[in-house]
């Protein structure tokens, strides 16, 4: 199998996605999480930009990483200096990282209107800063910017721009589709006459996604010829982001038979994928593929019944070759066998008539506004309760909330909260910034002395859904919360007319959850 180096610019391009900002510490725990990835090349940022880069680069030598290769980021000089005069290559020779990578310009517009230099003069800038570069002992990656649009204007020059490099030693010759805007077909081609002309030099693909075409674009530029492949995890970058190389690597190993990173690497794409969106603070995206928590998720009862049959029917692989689980989703379109397929999963009995009770619930339940596909944990409990196995922790005297604004304008929220738990009654007070807020703080308090456990427990989502808007301030809505401790998330959910109590519901859902995972 034909090896594909993987090049990732996370940390350069992806942080240009709206939204994405990373601190020094978010750089360096990504970047070690890659590299226990196994990926050949990891982008650390523009070195001339700003002090953070360079301070990543000095604190990424004290890593010890195992298997890629820091690149430093920066363009060819500029056409008023020399290149031992020129900032952005001195910043990459300061970084002292064994891999350069330099950005050139292919495209004679950009050559005339941006550089405002003639097209020779730009031939000699690549091939100087290459050269110089090389000279130091640096691997060097060209980056050739905007080349198919520059190709579908003037071939002729973007191939004159890439041979300058590869002359002057340049180690790879990436072809960028810089604007996004190219297809397949287009980059199939084009590239396919890169490989042929340059036969003895590494050529790269780097391709942005404003067609929803990056990681097409990329597989196609791979079976022109093409050996190594840039992207971001899960496609961030500036605009609609870059080639996601959360379903570029499977795709290229599991469909395409490349040799990319080892199985075991390739099934922690999940756990990569899900750790970089919290390091960027980002709701994960549901739907990527691969990687996304809906990838190998299914709804209508046919396609489970099928499923339950022959995993193939439904699935294009197996979803724990990329470290990511199979999920059935509850609602009121759901068919007996996705409450079998549940209760099969949940190794629980699989009684035909109990499946049929608990559908029957479900779909009752769904009438009135729950919705149990966010609340993984509310079902379960629903199945123990159907089932008689459900023993509650704790039984509820009484709630109260009082919310008090005072003339200051401060808001002041407390919530007293009154429970059994066997024979010993807890009567406390919790405040918080909200009544859900305060809640949570006196169940907290109250159960805290019988059940230390749940101080692992916090709350990271709350929605609030009205289900029958037409009913105005009297509606009903739908409250679901999702939590998490040092293992796992769940969800809940809750239904009224009044927002606190439903907000209650799902909060004791929530604890009850935990406390039956942890056998209390």
């Amino acid at each position: 199998m034909d090896r594909i180096a993987v090049y990732d610019t996370t940390l350069r391009d992806g942080m240009q996605a709206e939204g994405v900002s990373f601190s020094l510490e978010d750089k360096l725990a990504i970047a070690k999480r890659l590299d226990k990835l196994g990926l050949q090349y990891i982008e650390g940022g523009y070195a001339a930009s700003n002090p953070k880069e360079m301070q990543f680069f000095q604190g990424v030598a004290d890593l010890g990483l195992q298997n890629a290769k820091i690149a430093a980021f920066g363009s060819t000089r500029r056409a008023d200096c020399s290149v031992e005069d020129d900032v952005s290559l001195n910043a990459i020779l300061a970084c002292k990282s064994p891999v350069a990578t330099i950005v050139g310009k292919t495209w004679d517009l950009h050559v005339g209107k941006v550089l405002g230099c003639s097209l020779d003069e730009n031939l000699a800038l690549c091939a100087d800063s290459v050269r110089y570069l090389k000279h130091k002992g640096l691997e060097v990656i060209f980056d050739a910017e905007h080349f198919f649009d520059g190709y579908k204007e003037n071939p002729e020059y973007t191939l004159k721009v890439l041979a300058a490099a590869a002359e002057a030693g340049a180690d790879a010759l990436v072809l960028c589709d810089t604007n996004g805007g190219a297809l397949p077909e287009q980059v199939f081609e084009i590239t396919e006459q890169v490989c042929q002309a340059f036969g003895s030099v590494v050529v790269g693909i780097h391709c942005h996604n404003d067609t929803d075409c990056a990681t097409a674009n990329s597989l196609a530029a791979v079976r022109a010829g093409a050996r190594h492949v840039q992207g971001t995890v899960n496609g961030l970058g500036e605009r609609c982001g870059n080639a996601n190389l959360c379903a570029l690597v499977p795709n290229l190993a599991l469909k395409m038979g490349f040799d990319v990173l080892d199985d075991e690497k390739v099934k922690s794409l999940t756990e990569v994928s899900r750790f970089v969106f919290e390091v960027a603070n980002l709701p994960p995206v549901m739907n990527l593929p691969y990687v996304g928590e809906s990838a190998f998720t299914h709804k209508a009862g046919l396609h489970v019944d099928a499923l339950r049959k022959s995993k193939r029917t439904y699935e294009h692989i197996d979803p724990q070759l990329v470290g990511n689980e199979r999920r059935f989703l509850i609602s009121e379109l759901s068919g007996k066998s996705n409450i079998l397929a549940e209760l099969e999963k949940a190794k629980l009995t699989q009684d035909k008539a109990l499946a049929r009770k608990i559908l029957a619930r479900v779909q009752d339940l769904e009438n009135d506004g729950y919705q149990f596909e966010a609340a993984n944990a509310s079902f379960d409990l629903l199945v123990k309760k159907i089932m008689g196995t459900f023993r509650p922790s704790f039984e509820l005297i009484k709630y109260h909330v009082d919310v008090e604004k005072r003339m200051t304008g401060e808001l002041v929220t407390e919530a007293t909260v009154k429970l059994k738990v066997d024979d010993r009654v807890e009567h406390v007070v919790g405040e918080g910034d909200g009544p859900v807020n305060a809640l949570d703080a006196a169940l907290r308090k109250a159960l805290e002395p019988f059940y230390p456990h749940i101080k692992d427990v916090q709350l990271f989502d709350y929605k609030v859904r009205v289900v029958n808007a037409r009913e105005g301030t009297a509606a009903r809505v739908r409250v679901v919360i999702e939590s998490r401790d040092t293992q796992s998330i769940w969800g809940t959910v809750g239904v009224s007319e009044n927002i606190i109590e439903a907000s209650w519901q799902a909060l004791v859902d929530s604890v009850e959850y935990k406390l039956q995972q942890a056998g209390a």
